[in-house]
């Protein structure tokens, strides 16, 4: 799959405070990703790639991507709501509404992320 294909992951797309909310509620169930991505940026386009590239089941479900470019207001809530530095590309894994896991750029991989 390269960069620039259409993708058949799941992803739950992230795009106001209402989806927020509901990825906090969502990670007392079962661990989530989110993934914040910039799409004029190559590195996260790679980092999104590895993410869809997994072929095996995984302990994560839930999915979360966050476009930076259109929704920078909910990447600053998320850094306030979860005490984590602003990056891209990002992935944090929240579990009972805290982050348990905060990789960014060449560390973003399933190996890292589970």
């Amino acid at each position: 799959m390269g960069w620039f294909s259409s993708s058949s992951f799941n992803w739950i797309e992230l795009n106001n405070e209402n989806g927020l909310d509901h990825l906090i509620k969502s990670s007392f169930d079962k661990k989530v990703l989110l993934f914040k991505h910039s799409t004029r940026c190559s590195i996260s386009s790679m980092a999104k790639n590895r993410i869809e590239s997994v072929k095996e089941p995984r302990e994560i479900e839930g999915c979360f991507l966050l476009d930076l470019i259109k929704h920078r207001d909910i990447s600053n809530e998320i850094a306030s709501k979860f005490n984590v530095i602003h990056e891209s590309p990002q992935v944090l894994v929240i579990k009972d509404g805290v982050c348990v896991k905060d990789l960014s750029h060449s560390n973003i991989s399933w190996d890292n992320i589970s």
